[in-house]
């Protein structure tokens, strides 16, 4: 399942290389036609990433409840988030995967509760809870690359 892990990480390390440039502003946007933004997306894939992993284990998350319920899945913009938010969604997005694959060794996750995703996909371990990850990830990466679009247009 390590590998997983490894796979979650370069596709998130080339996102935040593609919205370095932005504008916090831009980041904050709203494009019509959408109900988020990519800042609301950073957090976002963080938080998803420890419901899906550790609170469906009936254990603590690595990041703050203000910090889950503002982008647990949902949820929506509600507040304009600043340079030091998205300096800790930079931070979190490599520290929470090396936590989960050091839980994951630890064999921490021993009282997974299985469940159905909103896309019909049955996780009944942290096995298939990691590998759904990606997906999720991935989902929320294109997103970001539309959401991207709609803000520069053909300018990319």
């Amino acid at each position: 399942m390590i590998k997983a892990i490894e796979i979650l990480q370069k596709p998130r390390l080339q996102l935040l290389q593609l919205i370095d440039s932005i504008d916090i502003h831009l980041l904050n946007e709203v494009p019509a036609g959408f109900n988020n933004n990519i800042a609301w997306n950073l957090g976002h894939i963080v938080a998803a990433q420890q419901g899906v992993c550790y609170l469906r284990a009936g254990l603590q998350t690595h990041i703050s409840t203000e910090m889950y319920e503002l982008y647990k899945p949902g949820t929506k913009p509600e507040k304009f988030i600043s340079q030091a938010e998205l300096d800790d969604f930079r931070d979190l997005f490599t520290t929470t995967l090396e936590q989960l694959e050091q839980d994951y060794q630890n064999g921490i996750f021993s009282n997974y509760v299985p469940w159905t995703t909103r896309y019909g996909v049955n996780i009944n371990n942290i096995d298939e809870a990691i590998s759904f990850l990606p997906f999720h990830d991935g989902l929320h990466h294109g997103y970001i690359l539309a959401l991207r679009r709609a803000l520069f247009g053909k300018q990319l």
